[in-house]
């Protein structure tokens, strides 16, 4: 069995506890305005030209975006980490694009992880079949689940999808008490309003669950570059990336409502 995974971040630190390797598989059936994985969102293997200056010089060369790997393969690369992960009570994260468009492979390498000890994450969008949600769910220690809009025809204009099938696998998650963080992307003029967040709080108060903790993620415009590569329109190009303290008062609103709460991952 292989799937098409587009890179393998090691010693990452915002993907879940402790010291993780982040293994990201390639597709989603999302696509995000303000999405700074652009090179994530495509089933297939792409190439692209990458520009290298040396010495004043420029060169163009041809870069292969995604590999198809087999379960053993990607394990043999995330257990070279694994001493480090041990000592700080860290893991592995499955993340992409969207882990779940690959749902046989994502359950295979759950599997091999659990059984070598580590701990496993997931991090999600949500939008996949209730079926694979629950097949993964017994394999996976955390959920990483993004809350991006709770307008639906909102969430449509700037995701693609309807927000419906999100909402009902977070619900199936809190009521079967899955442990969880809410990650969400606070973007300008997209969802940075108290409207947004209100919604938001609404949502979990009606349904508790095992949340460890919410993470506010304020947008940052560093993928521009990426999005020129893959010759992908950029409509949030002009958008200023946000300072962390401009999201303080979110914050405080969800600390008050007695959730653990950062600014970042």
């Amino acid at each position: 069995m292989q799937a098409l995974v587009f890179d393998i971040k090691r010693f990452a630190v915002h993907d879940g506890p402790g010291i993780r390797t982040t293994v990201f598989l390639k597709g989603c059936p999302l696509n995000c305005a303000w999405c700074h994985n652009p090179e994530g969102i495509s089933p297939n293997v792409q190439t692209v030209i990458k520009t290298i200056r040396v010495d004043g010089k420029e060169f163009k060369e041809e870069e292969i975006i995604g590999n198809r790997l087999s379960v053993e393969q990607v394990l043999s690369e995330v257990l070279k980490e694994k001493v480090f992960m041990d000592s700080s009570e860290g893991g592995v994260t499955f993340s992409g694009g969207e882990p779940l468009m690959q749902p046989a492979f994502l359950k295979a390498l759950l599997v091999a992880c659990k059984k070598e000890g580590l701990h496993t994450a997931v991090d999600t969008s949500g939008y996949a079949k209730l079926s694979v949600v629950q097949d993964i769910a017994p394999y996976t220690d955390l959920f990483l689940y993004d809350l991006k809009l709770m307008d639906d025809q909102a969430h449509q204009f700037f995701t693609a999808v309807s927000n419906k099938l999100i909402l009902d696998n977070l619900i199936y998650l809190l009521e079967n008490r899955h442990p969880l963080r809410i990650r969400i992307p606070v973007i300008p003029e997209v969802n940075f309003n108290q409207e947004n967040t209100t919604e938001c709080l609404q949502f979990l108060a009606a349904h508790p669950g095992n949340i460890q903790g919410v993470d506010l993620l304020p947008y940052h415009n560093m993928a521009n570059q990426k999005y020129l590569r893959f010759k992908k329109e950029n409509s949030l190009s002009s958008l200023q990336s946000l300072p962390n303290s401009s999201l303080t008062k979110i914050r405080e609103q969800f600390e008050r409502a007695g959730f653990e709460t950062k600014i970042g991952g």
